[in-house]
């Protein structure tokens, strides 16, 4: 594993729009990339049991999983052709509707971009240790499973 510096993930609350949008448009002096694929996860408001999400709660072992995201990232490169990689995860409250996770990766062609998208979101699911707690109207949770 190389030394590269390692970016921080977490972001307090939601991944806004505006963040989203600055971060694109930060590309644009990039002039080698051809492709940019974007993945956001934003949060349903399932019904569990007869009762609606409201928000989940996002939690983790921060240390434990800025290392993972950090490990992901160096695999990412390593395996694909990638340009430019972010990735962005809410923690604490996000409500339905917002959004909670934020990749971006760039490459000069298209199908690494989208290639490594998936591949870094699922490696995010697989092994990454956070945690969501669904949060109802009434203000009762479950904790939330990682469905594929």
């Amino acid at each position: 594993m190389s030394e590269k510096k390692k970016h921080k993930v977490f972001v307090n609350g939601a991944v806004s729009p505006q963040f989203i949008a600055d971060s694109i448009a930060k590309h644009i002096t990039k002039t080698a990339i051809g492709a940019h694929n974007i993945f956001l996860c934003q949060v349903r408001a399932d019904e569990i049991n007869g009762k609606i999400v409201q928000a989940i709660d996002y939690s983790a072992y921060e240390e434990m999983a800025e290392e993972k995201f950090h490990e992901i990232r160096e695999v990412a490169f390593g395996k694909f052709n990638l340009t430019c990689l972010h990735i962005y995860h809410s923690m604490g409250k996000v409500n339905a509707g917002e959004i909670c996770l934020f990749v971006f990766t760039s490459s000069k062609h298209r199908v690494v971009a989208f290639d490594a998208c998936r591949w870094i979101v699922e490696e995010i699911k697989a092994n990454v240790p956070i945690f969501g707690k669904e949060i109802f109207e009434d203000e009762t949770y479950t904790w939330k499973e990682n469905i594929k």
